[in-house]
Parts: structure tokens; sequence; C-alpha cells
């Protein structure tokens, strides 16, 4: 089995882990972000991740949590696929021999090539998702956005097809996708390396445990979010914004409204979901495309 053949396969395993272990704090995260700011003297639809939780839990059942999976599983073959391949190809670009080891700052630049070739499967998908997961949010705000319910994801992508301008409306949000996954991958690939060499204690880190490789996975997993969390928070809101009568012009002024009537906090909103789901579930993804990764050989 060639290395491209190896990449695909053990990125589509690493991203199903990480899909299964860290969806429900997805949409946690999507319901925090997407609820309408409160009118003055009004509570928020909800207090919290724990509160957003449990009116989840109630109203859906626990398979709320899982809303708007179908997206994501559907796609997650190809969108890791394609980020641990094109990932895999740089490498091989940038070794100045066949099995060199590459420099962490190699590896941000690895990074964010892969960040660019995602872009444009995250987008769709990432539009289709939060449509579904924000549906219950948005409800009872008296915005038009709400008027469409969605029956799943194929009928999130019909009707966005047939009302909102054909494959163009499908890809609606997609600067501040790439805004988010250039940035983002670039610092979680080469927080990646970094922390596998500091375990190691050199840049060998073939022989590094199964801990380990969660630990350098999780973290690195943190890094993403931690340096473009607010990004996500404009596409989001750009993604499930009402075609016909939209709040935003685009995402400069979805930043600046946003900052302007909330604040920086309303930049950061979902960030404790965000960040409890990144930890596990991209240790999950990258314990999974290493053990698949190294017994295909």
């Amino acid at each position: 089995m060639g290395d491209v053949a190896k990449d695909l396969t053990a990125g589509t395993v690493g991203g199903a882990a990480q899909l299964i272990v860290g969806h429900p704090f997805d949409t946690i995260k999507v319901k925090l972000q997407s609820q309408p700011t409160p009118l003055p003297g009004q509570l928020p639809k909800y207090s919290g991740a724990i509160d957003a939780v449990k009116q989840t839990v109630a109203a859906e059942g626990p398979r709320g949590l899982y809303k708007g999976m179908g997206a994501p599983l559907a796609t997650v073959a190809a969108f890791n696929a394609v980020l641990f391949t094109v990932r895999g190809q740089m490498e091989a670009l940038l070794r100045s021999h066949p099995g060199a080891t590459l420099t962490v700052n190699q590896q941000v630049i690895c990074g964010a090539g892969a960040g660019v070739a995602v872009s444009f499967l995250a987008c769709p998908t990432e539009l289709i998702k939060c449509r579904l997961q924000a549906q219950s949010a948005l409800a009872g705000s008296g915005t038009a956005a709400v008027a469409v319910k969605y029956g799943g994801p194929m009928d999130v992508a019909r009707q966005v097809l047939r009302l909102e301008g054909g494959i163009k409306g499908l890809f609606k949000g997609l600067v501040p996708t790439m805004a988010r996954e250039v940035p983002g991958n670039a610092a979680m690939f080469g927080v990646y390396e970094a922390l596998k060499q500091l375990l190691a204690g050199g840049t060998d880190t073939a022989g590094l445990g199964r801990g380990s490789l969660m630990l350098a996975g999780g973290l690195a997993g943190a890094a993403f979010w931690l340096t473009v969390y607010p990004t996500d928070v404009v596409k989001s809101v750009i993604q499930v914004d009402d075609y016909k009568n939209p709040k935003f012009s685009g995402s400069i002024d979805a930043f600046r409204r946003i900052l302007a009537s909330e604040g920086s906090k309303g930049l950061y909103k979902g960030f404790g979901p965000a960040m409890a789901r990144s930890v596990p579930a991209n240790a999950a993804c990258f314990l999974a495309y290493e053990m698949t990764r190294s017994a295909l050989g």
C-alpha cells in the first residue's frame, strides 16, 4: 500500500474516532454561539454549557446531542483523508531526504497547506451541521431564520441548493472557514510535533506510547481552538444567518457587530464546550491515526 493510501485510511479512522468522541460537545458549542442576543432585561435561552446540555436532553433526548452528525459522518472520510494526505504529501516535499524528520516550523507549513485543502470540504459540511444544531437554539427568537425547518442533512442541502443560490449557497462562510482552518491546522500540527519531540526527548518519536500520543494530540487540538476561536464564532453566525434577510453583510461586519453588542465575550460564546471537546476528541483522532498508520507499515 502506498503512502497516499495509508494516509487516506489512517485519516479516515482518526476522523471517525474524533467525531464519535467530540460531536456532543460541538452541538453545545454551536447552540451557545448561535442563540439570539437577549433583549434588555431578558435572560439568554441558555445560561451556559451545562444548561444547554440539560435543555437539549430534556427537549430532544440524548439523540439531540448528536444532531447534525450525519453530515460530518458522511464526509469524515473525505475530510480527514484530505487533511492527513495533503499534510503527508507536503511532508514528503519538504524532506531533505526520504525518512528525514521535519522541524516544528516545517510541520506548521504542512498544517497550513492541509488547512487550505480541507476548507473546501469543511465549509458545506459545517454549514449543514450548524443549521441543524442551531435550529432549536434559534426557535422562539422571532427571526426569519427559524421559518425553515430541516428534516436532516440532505434536506438542508436540498433547500440551500434550491433557495439560496445553488452550489454557491453551500459555500456560504468559506472565507471565515479558511481563516479558521489554515492557522488552526498550522498551530495544531506544529504543537503536535513539538510536544512529541519534547516527550520523546529528541526528534525520534517512533517509540512514544499511546499515553504520550494522546497527550500530544489532545493539547494540539486545544491549540487549534485557542488560535482561531473568534473566527469560528463568526463562521457559525454567518452560516446560520438568514439568506433573504441577512443580519450580517459579511465576516468583518459580523465581527464588528458581535464586538459592539456583546463585547469580546461574544466572540468566545461556546468556548468552554469547544475546549472540553478538543482535548479528548483530538487525543482520540491522533491516537487512531498513528496506530492505524503504524499497523499499515
